[in-house]
């Protein structure tokens, strides 16, 4: 599916995608690319799906905030067609979907933490999308962890990056989030991918 065009890859998507669903992709920039090595994974950015009239439009927290994101546009800052989808095994009732999208405007705007401290008010994908659900639906989507616990599963991370990115120090107690952890969360199903989960950008 590498050589899809986006519009061929938006209508296929679009053909098969519910409310609520999450939506994986990877980001091509070096600090996206590290946040993929770093959990062992090909995914980078995360974010969910809603219908607003006519359109798709995925609910993200990118930099610098919070904010509504027309799927094309979405998936057009994938690399390589790279995109996954997973929905909750549980089907959502429409005031499930409605107190979603309730708690998600709740954040719009909120400004985007580039050092990816959950403890904050300010927000980063994985963290918009696990409080989210936490909050609408009652739903933990990922393993909220902290920098010490996630480099030390992940030998092949970049620690020299990561100390030069934390400015020569890394909060190694901090607590995070993870894409590739609500990825693989068990209570999550495919319902869409164009690659094998362990292919990297």
């Amino acid at each position: 599916m590498k050589d899809l065009t986006l519009n061929q890859l938006t209508h296929q998507i679009a053909s098969q995608i519910k409310e609520g669903d999450i939506i994986f992709i990877s980001i091509r920039n070096l600090l996206y690319r590290q946040v993929a090595k770093g959990t062992g994974s090909w995914t980078s950015h995360v974010g969910f799906i809603v219908r607003e009239g006519n359109e798709w439009i995925v609910l993200e927290s990118a930099v610098p905030f919070v904010r509504r994101t027309p799927l094309k546009q979405f998936l057009a800052r994938t690399c390589d067609n790279q995109v996954s989808i997973r929905r909750l095994k549980q089907p959502l009732a429409p005031q499930q979907i409605t107190a979603l999208k309730q708690v998600a405007e709740r954040r719009m705007g909120k400004l985007y933490h580039t050092g990816f401290k959950f403890d904050s008010q300010r927000q980063f994908c994985s963290k918009f999308v696990y409080l989210t659900y936490k909050e609408a639906l009652g739903v933990e989507l990922g393993k909220v962890q902290t920098l010490r616990e996630l480099l030390d599963e992940n030998p092949q991370a970049s620690v020299g990056f990561w100390r030069c990115w934390y400015f020569g120090l890394i909060p190694w107690k901090r607590l995070t989030i993870t894409p590739a952890s609500q990825l693989h969360d068990p209570k999550l199903t495919a319902v869409f991918s164009t690659l094998p989960e362990e292919r990297a950008c």
